[in-house]
């Protein structure tokens, strides 16, 4: 059977014109797919249930247990930790988000450890974005800053940007600049018209640069700006400014460098004053299927995009206080519920440490790092391949997906809401006891 129309659960591109081969309940084909999202239809390591460790090995044990046993866990925890959320659909994450609140937990994503700075600088100034529809059908000349599009996310310069066809352009591919900025030659950067050689930490600064040439400012601009010349420095700010429309993409090569937060502020800033002389945007490339569908259910849900503590009875927001890694670090959690992802594989050496004496649920479709250590993985189906659901693709237009297998697992959302009902019913009945 061909399916076609098929969601991409890989990255957050989302492509929406997968077709998909299925034969006796089995992917065997994927076309218009990249690699990697390919390899995810296709792709094994499945548990055949929830396995707890044990000294000779795992044991299975039964879906009531499992769902017993992380009720357990979390009603008994001072402060109980649920993170993850990035490759699952936003109805099980809105349920996460009500399991943290109804337990006095915090509730963390994936987001603070790639594109929270990013969260961070709209908040404080703004964000001049727009949807890939639109860079796709009328920009002309195309910035990508800090990442990697052609190794991390394989299509988006052949559905939106470089090699995709325009509306409002003649000859797209012709007509469009490709300026790549980072700290190496990438594959990405071996394709574009114009490459930007930064020296280590030195975004800030070349942005800053623009900034003023954009303003008219060329004669305080010294030789050479972080390893950037000033003749190309003086070159790429007339490219843009005489864009007719403008995209800048920036990944975490701006986010999780030297200045955090401000670059992207800065990056912003210098849309900001593009858009005095012409049209611009700016865009997060997120890398997990649904990461920004978090920031979205949580906000809807609590007034806050990430790291939200309800420890208070009361929804709380403060990175770098309650952020996952920092207070895993300060040995502050007492179990942890990791649902989509794998923290083990991705935090820093004192966060995973402090992870692996504490109780620990995961889950995950798959065995990954956190599996090694976790005390309970419930296995669960993949959204967009054996569950539906709805994700936000970076831009924030939402998506739903389709299920097209049916291999017996329950869906993250199934799990979580045996959870969040159970924790309900327990404490119900511990406030009618007799006195």
């Amino acid at each position: 059977m061909l399916l076609k129309d098929v969601v991409c659960p890989y990255c957050a591109c989302l492509c929406d014109d997968l077709d998909v081969t299925v034969e006796g309940n089995r992917v065997t084909g994927v076309d218009n797919a990249c690699d990697l999202g390919a390899h995810k239809f296709q792709a094994g390591n499945r548990l055949p249930g929830p396995v707890r460790p044990t000294e000779k090995g795992w044991d299975r044990v039964s879906r009531e247990e499992a769902i017993g046993f992380t009720v357990d866990m979390l009603l008994s925890a001072d402060r109980p930790l649920i993170y993850g959320w990035s490759t699952t659909s936003v109805e099980a994450q809105s349920l996460g988000i009500h399991i943290a609140e109804e337990i006095g937990g915090v509730v963390d994503a994936t987001t603070s450890v790639c594109h929270g700075p990013s969260i961070l600088a709209i908040q404080e100034v703004g964000h001049p974005g727009c949807t890939l529809g639109q860079v796709k059908n009328r920009a002309d000349v195309v910035i990508y800053w800090g990442c990697n599009p052609i190794e991390a996310h394989p299509r988006h310069l052949s559905r939106y940007t470089m090699y995709s066809d325009g509306f409002f352009l003649e000859n797209a591919f012709k007509e469009r600049t490709l300026i790549v900025a980072d700290i190496r030659p990438t594959e990405s950067a071996n394709v574009a018209d114009e490459f930007v050689h930064l020296k280590r930490g030195g975004d800030y600064a070349v942005l800053s640069a623009l900034r003023a040439i954009v303003r008219g400012k060329t004669g305080s601009i010294p030789s050479h700006v972080a390893g950037v010349s000033r003749a190309q420095l003086l070159r790429i700010g007339e490219v843009c400014k005489n864009a007719k429309y403008g995209a800048f993409f920036f990944g975490m090569g701006l986010t999780q460098t030297v200045g955090k937060y401000k670059n992207i502020r800065n990056a912003i800033e210098l849309v900001d004053e593009l858009n005095r002389h012409t049209k611009w945007t700016l865009t997060p490339m997120r890398g997990h299927f649904n990461v920004y569908g978090f920031n979205e259910v949580c906000t809807w849900v609590t007034g806050y995009p990430y790291a939200v503590d309800f420890s208070r009875g009361m929804a709380f927001y403060n990175p770098g206080e309650t952020t996952a890694v920092d207070i895993l670090a300060r040995k502050e959690c007492d179990a942890c519920l990791v649902v989509a992802s794998d923290p083990a594989a991705h935090f820093p050496r004192a966060a995973v440490e402090h992870l692996a004496e504490i109780p620990v649920v995961q889950i995950d479709p798959v065995v990954n790092a956190t599996t090694a250590f976790c005390d309970l993985q419930i296995p669960v189906a993949v959204t967009g391949i054996d569950a539906e659901g709805t994700a936000y693709r970076m831009d924030g237009v939402p998506i739903r997906a389709k299920k097209i297998l049916d291999l017996g697992y329950p869906a993250d959302s199934e799990i979580l809401r045996e959870v969040y009902q159970q924790i309900r019913d327990r404490k119900k009945v511990r406030e009618v006891k007799p006195v």
